[in-house]
């Protein structure tokens, strides 16, 4: 049966906010409702999906209902009950040898992750779970720096409206102000740990200034900050006896138990991708930091490991996910088209970070017309989704591959100073950004969107917080301010810390909180097929990894339309079909577990859920902006909420792998 739902007051609202009801009654949802408001947010449209049509009520608190069609994703023609050849699977390993069991499990290895660890290790025992080397991480790419208050002729309020400027109005004040006002002594923290920053020659913190600031409040250590960061944590965590880091563990799905509308995290699955076995990790608390989704697009400035697996298995687990239509894409992104020298297999786009356009960079078309002005006053100093926009314009219109940016009117000895990295690089390819301009082009940079989590990094979970870019706290509302993740990574992963600590105490000493390790079904290692088998799993599960990402980049880029962000729905549809089954039809079973596979199952995830939100939103504000409602519309100041969907409709990219039917005994 069709799934229906029900829109409150009668009203298009932009926020598509969709709760998980029993198929047979409608129950009162406002305790969930209220355990998911946001600080600030007491307007929000929720959209009910369920399986027949029902009647509404006000014990339900809704009025004025009117049925709307929902996101129908595809049944799974291969989850049926027949049973494939056993000798396909065999049992991952040893249960017991299998099983670890920590007070705190910390998913991701950036600052967020890491700087939790170093403080949540003075009250129990941490695991760090990563999912390559323990610095592959986004910290470890971000070049400009950390944003922070710390000039007397700045001030908390110029900061936070800057904030809320840069992020469409969208931003959740008090969240503002929290990271704003906390900021200074976070970045004070990292000094005291070890972190080496640039100081000016009168001894103090050299500040920097990026798009969208009014202020120079940028911390920096040259164009290299996160990699400085990243360096002094993990220095940290190497010398702390009470955390012990697991790299090459790729987390498959959250441990979770339901009681009434209540769900609580117990823990999370893993491969350890060197031994091919699977790993469970039992806890009282667990912290998501893993990073962002940038590998939806074929061109991102992202790490490998950034394939949305945080945010996919929060959803996966009925966590509440926030504003996934902001994509931020930053505006210059080094351009292989305009290099003289091609790189050759890189991984990812090179970033040149905001603070060259800081430093006085201008940006050009290729006749060497600077066009900035043209767009906003503010010129090459707007906030990046205004400049990522004025350059996709100008290469539509003039049906260019990229832009320019130039740096080389400034001192030589200051560009050397300032942006060594960026200077190597571009070298490397045979440009001197001292005597000639970036070749730049926009790239899939950060989410702004992620899991829910309130003041505190509390999501709808109970035992789950989240803190990064894995995370949606409100802070960077439609679009992000330069500078303000690695703040909010810090000043969020440090306010988690109390309730987790309270959570893990109120815990006791069973470590498994009454469950034993074999309450979930376990993954599954596949047994070696033949390798012309696996051989044409894996081809095909790349080919359609780039078809994905190519419907994004098509449909779902810089700027967007309905009838774009219909087809891309119906293509997400048909290439994860297409995928499914192939993968199905040579044996894989719904509990079967590889990277590749469990990556591309992660992107199908977030993809849908970018496409879902966008097509919610009916305005332009921020990073969405579609053709079809150009305007910013002041009634649809909302935050987009996506709460846990019916489960009518069963792929395998939206459910849990130990709620899968086994096709084998394990």
């Amino acid at each position: 049966m069709m799934r229906t739902g029900l829109m409150l007051n009668n009203k298009p609202h932009s926020a598509a906010h969709i709760v998980r009801l029993n198929d047979c009654k409608l129950p009162s949802i406002e305790p969930m409702l209220k355990r998911f408001r946001h600080r600030g947010v007491s307007r929000y449209t929720p959209i009910l999906c369920y399986k027949a049509s029902i009647r509404c009520s006000r014990t339900s608190g809704f009025t004025n209902c009117q049925r709307i069609q929902c996101y129908n994703a595809p049944a799974a023609e291969f989850f049926h009950d027949d049973k494939a050849p056993q000798d396909h699977v065999l049992p991952s390993n040893s249960r017991e040898d299998a099983t670890k069991y920590f007070d705190f499990v910390v998913i991701g290895s950036g600052i967020a992750g890491l700087r939790y660890a170093l403080e949540v290790s003075k009250h129990g025992s941490v695991a760090v779970i990563t999912k390559a080397e323990p610095h592959e991480s986004n910290t470890n790419y971000a070049q400009g720096g950390v944003s922070a208050v710390l000039c007397p002729l700045d001030s908390v309020e110029s900061h936070m409206r800057d904030t809320i400027v840069a992020g469409a109005y969208l931003c959740d004040e008090e969240t503002v102000r929290v990271v704003c006002t906390e900021g200074p002594d976070r970045v004070k923290e990292l000094i005291a740990i070890g972190a080496s920053f640039d100081y000016g020659e009168d001894g103090n913190l050299h500040l920097a200034r990026e798009g969208g600031h009014s202020h120079r409040r940028i911390v920096h250590a040259a164009d290299m900050t996160g990699r400085e960061i990243e360096r002094a944590l993990l220095k940290a965590v190497d010398n702390d006896l009470g955390i012990t880091l697991f790299e090459h563990h790729f987390a498959i799905d959250l441990l979770t138990s339901q009681d009434g509308l209540e769900i609580r995290c117990h823990g999370v699955d893993t491969l350890n991708t060197e031994t091919n076995q699977v790993i469970r990790f039992l806890s009282k608390v667990t912290l998501l930091a893993s990073g962002g989704a940038g590998h939806i697009y074929p061109t991102t400035t992202n790490p490998l490991v950034a394939t949305g697996d945080g945010i996919a298995m929060a959803h996966r687990a009925h966590a509440v996910i926030s504003n996934m239509e902001f994509v931020q894409f930053h505006p210059t992104a080094l351009a292989e088209e305009g290099l003289p020298i091609k790189p050759v297999d890189r991984e990812n786009a090179f970033l040149i970070t905001e603070a060259v356009r800081g430093d006085g960079g201008i940006l050009y078309n290729q006749s060497m017309e600077r066009f900035m002005p043209m767009y906003d006053d503010r010129a090459e100093l707007a906030p990046r989704d205004i400049v990522a926009r004025s350059i996709d314009d100008q290469l539509k219109k003039r049906g260019e591959k990229f832009v320019f940016l130039d740096i080389s009117h400034r001192p030589k000895y200051k560009i050397l100073s300032h942006f060594p990295n960026v200077t190597a690089q571009c070298l490397r390819y045979g440009i001197d950004i001292t005597k000639q301009p970036i070749p730049v082009v926009p790239a899939a940079h950060y989410m702004c969107g992620g899991v829910r989590a309130g003041l505190h990094g509390e999501t709808s979970i109970k035992g789950l917080y989240a803190a990064g870019e894995v995370a949606c706290t409100g802070l960077h509302g439609a679009n992000r301010l330069a500078s303000n993740s690695l703040l909010e990574a810090l000043v969020f992963s440090q306010r988690a810390i109390g309730p987790s600590v309270a959570a893990c105490k109120a815990a006791g000493s069973d470590l498994s909180i009454g469950r034993g390790p074999d309450m979930w079904a376990w993954p599954i290692v596949p047994r070696p097929l033949s390798q012309g088998a696996l051989s044409q799993i894996m081809q095909k599960t790349r080919s359609l990894r780039r078809q994905l990402q190519e419907v994004m980049w098509d449909y779902v880029g810089i700027v967007r339309s309905t009838e774009r962000l219909e087809k891309a729905k119906r293509r997400l549809r048909e290439v994860e079909g297409e995928w499914e089954g192939y993968l199905f039809r040579w044996g894989w079973g719904p509990r079967m577990v590889g990277v590749e596979a469990c990556e591309m199952r992660n992107l199908v995830c977030c993809a849908k859920l970018v496409v879902r939100s966008a097509l919610a939103r009916h305005e332009s504000r921020g990073l969405h902006f579609t053709v079809d409602f150009p305007h910013v519309e002041e009634s649809m100041r909302l935050p987009t909420l996506i709460f846990p969907s019916s489960t009518v409709d069963v792929t395998w990219s939206t459910q849990q792998l130990h709620k899968h039917p086994s096709w084998s005994l394990d």
